[in-house]
């Protein structure tokens, strides 16, 4: 009793119980007509703004990133979350086994590697890149500080292994045979790495770029040899989703990974802009029905295929993730309808 008196005095996040907020509730009969291969999610989850949406009080932001998850797998629409602080900082495994105790059995995390792998360049606090990394692409790293802690973190409930590069030199995107090497050799590494552990349900192995001139049938190649797939990243550094389907197409049948990050309308480094816009995050501010409308179809007609997918969305697409994710669920349900057969 002692240790719990004196953790809870040291850590006041400790003695907090984060509650799903009774209203997420109505969601509950649009989650069942949902296709039980689809998980929604959002990017990230310790927003206070999410007051009455997720959680059923005024929280903390600290609270909600140690005691949120509990609350936020029970919400019938969200099947899945992305870890994307993982890309900054590598975690252990037993960080990684605290998340996963906090959702119920059937949720699944979507875990961004860290950028000591997936940066091409070593990077001062301005974000600009300085020097060559000499880490990037490291099978060794990817194993050591992503693959397998977070495989023995999770095991079962992880459901994406996701490598996204961040915005490569231009030196590199013309040298592109020697990094598609370098990728298809990763992803091998990677999927020898998953198979192993022979889980019930393996996760999938995801790709996503940040430089269009990537986009090709060369990368699709890569892509289907390493048991992977592409990761639809719809920001505006990237094309609109439709001239990124073709590269989807080219690996089908295969399952969705697709990250909405961004409103197309803050250009290609917005972030900081659609934040300070869309805070406290409770309201849609920027709606891209456009978009929605496009990914819902695109989920409609994978789903119908009985292939999985994954979708998360961020605060700075629209305004509110939450409120994102629900228009989007009753667009896939309306899409349902207008499929053929």
């Amino acid at each position: 009793m002692q240790g719990s008196l004196f953790d809870a005095a040291a850590d006041p996040s400790a003695a907090q119980i984060v509650r799903l907020a009774p209203a997420a509730l109505q969601w509950q009969a649009l989650a069942e007509r949902l296709p039980p291969g689809l998980r929604l999610g959002v990017s990230t989850w310790s927003y206070p703004g999410w007051e009455g949406l997720v959680w059923d009080g005024l929280y903390d932001a600290n609270v909600l990133s140690r005691h949120g998850l509990q609350a936020y797998g029970r919400h019938p629409l969200m099947r899945t979350v992305s870890v994307d602080r993982t890309f900054w900082r590598p975690l252990t495994a037993q960080q990684y086994a605290q998340m996963a105790a906090q959702v119920p059995e059937d949720f699944r995390f979507l875990v961004k590697c860290p950028n000591l792998v997936t940066d091409a360049l070593l990077r001062g606090e301005d974000g600009l890149g300085q020097t060559d990394n000499p880490g990037f692409l490291s099978t060794t790293l990817a194993l050591q500080h992503f693959v397998q802690p977070v495989l023995d973190g999770m095991g079962s409930k992880l459901g994406v292994l996701l490598f996204q590069l961040s915005p490569l030199p231009q030196q590199l995107l013309l040298q592109s045979g020697v990094l598609l090497a370098q990728l298809a050799q990763l992803l091998q590494v990677v999927r020898t790495a998953v198979q192993e552990r022979q889980l019930p349900e393996s996760p999938i192995v995801a790709l996503e770029v940040r430089d269009p001139q990537l986009l090709t049938p060369a990368l699709a190649r890569v892509l289907r040899a390493g048991g992977a797939t592409y990761c639809l990243g719809l920001h505006g550094k990237m094309p609109p989703i439709e001239a990124q389907l073709p590269l989807l197409r080219a690996l089908w049948p295969g399952p969705l990974v697709c990250r909405w990050s961004l409103n197309r309308r803050f250009g290609p480094f917005g972030y900081r802009a659609a934040q300070e816009q869309h805070a406290p995050f409770n309201e849609i501010l920027s709606p891209d029905p456009h978009t929605r409308a496009v990914l819902a179809r695109t989920i409609a007609g994978i789903t119908g295929a009985g292939q999985p997918v994954f979708v998360t969305i961020s605060n700075d697409a629209e305004g509110c993730a939450p409120r994102s994710i629900a228009l989007l669920a009753q667009a896939v349900v309306a899409a349902q309808t207008k499929q053929p057969g």
